[in-house]
């Protein structure tokens, strides 16, 4: 993927003048949206400082879903907009009222989880007139629960992800990321000031092997754990991913819902996990499914990629709105897995609990340090 093939907006919007207000939004198909948002709340990301945000709270950077827009919506410090909105910046004095070419705000952002990104969207839905001119975005990676005040010190290496970029109004402005590292948390710049709705950083996760081998058995499919969706044969009504988001669902599109099948096949979704591993026991979850849950399901797996399937759970009838645990007859080592439902419908999580081989935490740790952890 080159940045060069990435869809550029830049100048203003149109004023929004009634109707719908993403009618005229300019947006692209990304070619990275389909990899985890390493930023998601659900993965414990935050915006956990910002220099100003005087219109608009920095928390909504991350909000998921489109941002909102309420053109009745007013406070006492003038529009209330769905973003991140800093003051307008002036200059030092009547003789230089415009802000310098270096003049910029910030916020810091923790992703949820460590991760090597490959894409990044700032959006500035409805920032049609007051979205900054330009962008960049810097990566560093600390461990531990860094405080605002480590971030900023001075000896805090922070790599460049996104060069200073205009950007435009009311606009999907993406960015693919070319930096083989891994990162914990981001700078996100605008210059010289303004307001954008929305932050999605696309990437893998990069889990700390050392934190994995501790734990000893964990969820080997979960996304803060390493694992990820590869391939879904329905993404219909809901992303295949939301099968290994973190917590129980909570309503019925926090799952995997496929559409009505009218022929004789079946849905599935494949699965890479954090490395080799071994498998001890298997939940699936239909929780908030209860007239479209899958029927039956069964699970395969395979070690390696040009390894063999071999059942792992037969063919099994699932529940309405339940979850469903199952031991194992005995360790299944593997590090991919299927699940297919039958004939169709969804399921919301499932989780396979047990703990890396000796080559998978071998693999997993020399990852790690290529990525420079």
């Amino acid at each position: 993927m080159t940045d060069a093939a990435i869809p550029r907006f830049t100048g203003d919007a149109s004023p929004y003048t009634g109707g719908d207000p993403y009618a005229d939004h300019r947006t692209a198909d990304f070619p990275f949206t389909h990899l985890v948002d390493l930023a998601d709340r659900r993965l414990g990301a935050g915006v956990i400082a910002a220099n100003d945000e005087f219109f608009a709270e920095r928390e909504n950077l991350l909000k998921p879903g489109p941002a909102v827009f309420d053109p009745e919506h007013f406070g006492h410090k003038g529009k209330i907009m769905d973003g991140w909105e800093t003051r307008r910046r002036r200059g030092v004095s009547a003789a230089e009222p415009h802000p310098t070419p270096d003049d910029h705000d910030w916020a810091l952002v923790r992703l949820g989880t460590p991760g090597v990104i490959r894409g990044i969207v700032l959006d500035t839905a409805h920032f049609r007139g007051n979205y900054p001119q330009a962008v960049s975005v810097e990566g560093a990676s600390l461990p531990g629960s860094p405080s605002p005040e480590d971030l900023l010190a001075p000896d805090v290496k922070w790599t460049a992800l996104v060069p200073r970029t205009p950007v435009g109004g009311h606009a999907a402005n993406g960015f693919a990321v070319d930096a083989e590292q891994r990162f914990t948390h981001l700078r996100i710049n605008q210059h010289p000031d303004g307001g954008i709705a929305r932050l999605r950083v696309y990437g893998e996760v990069a889990p700390d092997p050392a934190w994995l081998t501790a734990l000893g058995t964990f969820d080997l499919a979960a996304l803060e754990n390493g694992g990820q969706v590869e391939d879904a044969s329905d993404r219909f009504y809901s992303p295949a991913t939301n099968t290994i988001q973190p917590g129980r669902s909570r309503k019925m599109d926090d799952g995997w819902e496929t559409r009505r099948r009218r022929d004789r096949g079946n849905d599935w979704i494949r699965y890479r996990l954090a490395a080799q591993s071994e498998i001890r026991a298997v939940e699936i979850d239909t929780a908030y499914l209860k007239g479209n849950s899958a029927g039956w399901a069964a699970l395969s797996v395979r070690d390696g990629e040009d390894g063999d399937w071999s059942e792992a759970l037969p063919r099994t009838r699932l529940q309405p709105d339940t979850n469903h645990r199952f031991v194992l007859d005995g360790p299944v080592r593997a590090t991919h897995v299927r699940i297919d439902i039958f004939p169709d419908g969804g399921i919301s999580r499932l989780r396979l609990y047990g703990s890396l081989t000796d080559e998978g935490a071998t693999g997993l740790a020399a990852h790690h340090r290529e990525l420079g952890g």
